[in-house]
């Protein structure tokens, strides 16, 4: 058997990054525990600004950043939602699946909860994410306004299902001395209003584990949801070939989208678009 660890830098993210994912696989796994790993390589990709979350998260149309993260295992589950000024949103996820009561914390609730237990203020505001903003508002200035009405909201700036730019996720997976965990942390997609929520806190869509394997995914948030893909992933596990589940349900999607998952047998990955992705496997008796 190996207890094995996989990571993704999200849709679209250059394939040469893969290299750099490998070196955090590697660095991250805990060969003793899979939510260890896959905490601490969500982490190390929070803490780069190439990647989009934590440092490097895409600013809002106001120019905020609000991120969301979850961590997931077979029996326990936590997320945060639209939470600001911490560093890494992936450990307070953790701390509220291991520390609190709830599933989701969200906004001031889930800042506050981080005060009090000791995360210091941090501005994850970057350069690369004031030029990304400035770009979008220039291109929502240029386009006709009346195009698409589900975007009424933003009417004034255009239309903007042409700019949603699908990057969306970082995510990890990990199954080690027979148990699996998964976790996933996010920026968000651009232009985004001030509090929208993707697929990445909300479990079933854009994270699931159980005693089947865990799963993760990455691309269009809303349309992830709207698929519940990951639990969709998860429920298909062990009636084929895990890569052969991947393919099928990423080649079904409508929209860039890409998954990484594991099981008893093995991890895989597929998505309809280059993703970078690392891995680090250890063999046991």
């Amino acid at each position: 058997m190996k207890n094995s660890l996989l990571l993704h830098g999200g849709i679209g993210s250059e394939s040469s990054l893969s290299a750099l994912l490998q070196e955090y696989a590697s660095k991250a796994f805990d060969n003793k525990s899979s939510l260890n790993s896959v905490v601490n390589a969500t982490v190390l990709m929070e803490d780069d600004p190439i990647f989009n979350a934590g440092t490097g998260s895409y600013q809002r149309i106001d120019g905020t950043i609000q991120m969301d993260a979850a961590v997931m295992t077979e029996t326990g589950f936590g997320s945060v939602i639209g939470v600001e000024k911490i560093r890494n949103p992936v450990k307070l996820a953790l701390d509220v699946m291991q520390k609190t009561p709830h599933l989701i914390m969200a906004g001031d609730g889930a800042l506050r909860l981080a005060r009090m237990l000791g995360y210091e203020e941090y501005d994850p505001n970057t350069q690369k994410a004031q030029e990304q903003r400035e770009k979008v508002m220039s291109e929502l200035a240029s386009i006709d306004s009346e195009k698409n009405p589900r975007f009424s909201a933003l009417k004034r700036m255009g239309d903007i299902s042409k700019l949603i730019k699908p990057e969306d996720t970082v995510g990890a997976v990990a199954y080690v001395n027979g148990t699996f965990a998964a976790a996933v942390s996010t920026g968000g997609a651009t232009p985004m209003l001030r509090g929208r929520v993707g697929d990445s806190p909300i479990p079933g869509a854009g994270i699931y584990c159980g005693p089947k394997g865990a799963v993760v995914a990455t691309g269009f948030g809303e349309e992830i949801i709207k698929h519940m893909l990951c639990i969709s992933v998860y429920n298909d596990i062990g009636s084929k070939n895990l890569s052969s589940i991947l393919e099928e349900r990423t080649k079904s999607f409508d929209g860039p989208v890409g998954l990484i998952a594991i099981d008893k047998n093995g991890y895989s990955y597929f998505s309809s678009k280059p993703m970078a992705v690392g891995s680090f496997s250890s063999e046991t008796e």
